[in-house]
């Protein structure tokens, strides 16, 4: 008969102690330790060694070969993924509840033309059923559903059907029978996650989980969990707005710069191929307070309005609020404004805003934001068909960019007539049509641009 252990797991970290404590030592929370009965299947060990002989070899002779990608109909994912979905791989994918995770795996599943095995342990056939019937996508007859939260049926159904594709949502759910716990303790996400992978990869068969997230943003369960899969993405977005971005945080078969927008209408999630068109608002007058900012997310060129307030303090201490930018960057903007420019703004209130919820941490947005706030400060309107890119240094000077010249062909290609640049970047003028006014430091960008 099996052996009974009981162990004290922190539900935080995954530390596993043999006697309760207060505090986990490893990551300092408190009263975070719970008792979990794990059970030992057998008494034997397995040998130390596999029976597949290995053999050294030198990095030179190793043939580099392409992974085979599953090209999705969602060409915002396959950008995301770099390309695909690789087979065998397993791709973690965790949100804000109601964002729209479990919306994007039906809408894939329902449009790939493969057998999809979609497990879910939330919610029945039926609310599933009706979610699809919403969204207005091709009906997939080789979408099969199964909801189960035991990951020894699931694993048998998955070898009885043999899909092409498995989505399972959420791994916080399931509960296998060698563990003796609740679902959602460490012990079950470290059991269940172990033998799906195990599955991806014997099968060949690339697997999507759905990760419920802590209050702080991270995803629930031990923090190995992320590194055992090979792809982590995270759906994030403000409920109060229609956009969301999906980025991926981990990728062993790509980049982690690219993003993937998309917007939730009532049919689904639908992909925003141009977001610069859609987050820059057509406005009938100008207004103080507002510039564009030409910010780079992977290698897409992206445009987003930045709006600020200036305004005098009408309580003693100044207000500093900022929705999709850094705080602390904005206090050393404000900080370099009065120290390098002259401009006394301390006992002033500054709001800043990125219109759309798009949150973004792209330095070459300090130019753009600097504007904004003289523009309110002063109240006059910067014309509509300027836009900025650069970054502000302690100083005062206006740095080089990264891949200034796509920035500046996304401008150009939107029609705008005049972009403020920095004068280090070596960028050949004859190439374009808009016209490039490059600045070096504070002081002339406040000349040039009122």
């Amino acid at each position: 008969m099996a052996k009974l252990k009981t162990a004290y797991f922190c539900q935080n970290c995954g530390s596993q102690y043999p006697q309760w404590a207060g505090q986990c030592k490893n990551c300092g929370e408190w009263n975070t330790l719970v008792e979990e009965v794990v059970e030992k299947t057998s008494s034997h060990k397995t040998p130390p060694f596999s029976k597949t002989k290995q053999h050294v070899i030198n990095i030179i002779e190793v043939e580099a070969i392409e992974e085979p990608r599953i090209k999705t109909p969602s060409d915002e994912l396959n950008r995301v993924l770099g390309g695909g979905i690789v087979l065998g791989s397993v791709t973690l994918i965790g949100g804000e509840p109601g964002i729209g995770k479990s919306t994007l795996l039906l809408q894939l599943a329902l449009k790939m033309k493969k057998k999809v095995f979609y497990v879910s342990g939330e919610e029945s056939a039926s609310q599933i059923k009706m979610r699809a019937d919403r969204l207005a996508d091709v009906k997939n007859p080789n979408c099969f559903l199964y909801t189960e939260t035991s990951l020894e049926k699931i694993l048998h159904e998955a070898k009885k059907l043999e899909p092409d594709f498995v989505i399972i949502d959420s791994i916080q759910t399931l509960q296998s029978q060698l563990i003796e716990s609740s679902p959602g303790t460490v012990s079950q996400i470290r059991e269940c996650s172990n033998e799906i992978i195990k599955y991806a990869k014997e099968n060949n068969v690339p697997v999507f989980l759905v990760g419920h997230i802590t209050k702080d943003g991270q995803i629930a369960g031990p923090k190995v969990l992320e590194h055992m899969v090979d792809v982590v993405l995270n759906f994030d977005g403000d409920r109060n707005h229609l956009f969301r971005l999906l980025r991926a945080n981990k990728n062993r078969f790509g980049s982690t710069a690219e993003i993937g927008i998309y917007e939730m209408i009532s049919q689904g999630l639908k992909e925003i191929k141009n977001p610069s068109e859609i987050l820059i608002t057509k406005k009938s007058e100008e207004l103080s307070g507002n510039s564009v900012a030409v910010t780079i997310e992977g290698n897409r060129p992206m445009l987003l309005e930045i709006q600020a307030l200036v305004s005098s303090a009408v309580y003693g201490t100044p207000q500093r609020s900022c929705t999709g930018f850094d705080s602390k960057r904005l206090n050393m903007l404000l900080a370099v404004l009065e120290k390098r420019a002259g401009f006394q703004l301390g006992a002033k209130d500054v709001f800043l805003n990125i219109t759309g919820g798009i949150k973004t941490d792209d330095p070459a947005l300090d130019l753009a934001v600097v504007a904004s706030i003289l523009s309110s400060n002063e109240d006059i309107p910067i014309s509509e068909h300027y836009c900025f890119a650069g970054e502000i240094g302690l100083s005062g000077e206006i740095r080089p960019i990264a891949q200034a010249e796509q920035r500046i062909s996304e401008a150009e290609k939107l029609g705008y007539e005049k972009i403020f640049v920095s004068n280090l970047n070596k960028i050949p003028k004859k190439k374009f049509g808009i016209k490039i006014e490059e600045v070096s430091k504070i002081e002339d960008f406040h000349e040039r641009l009122f």
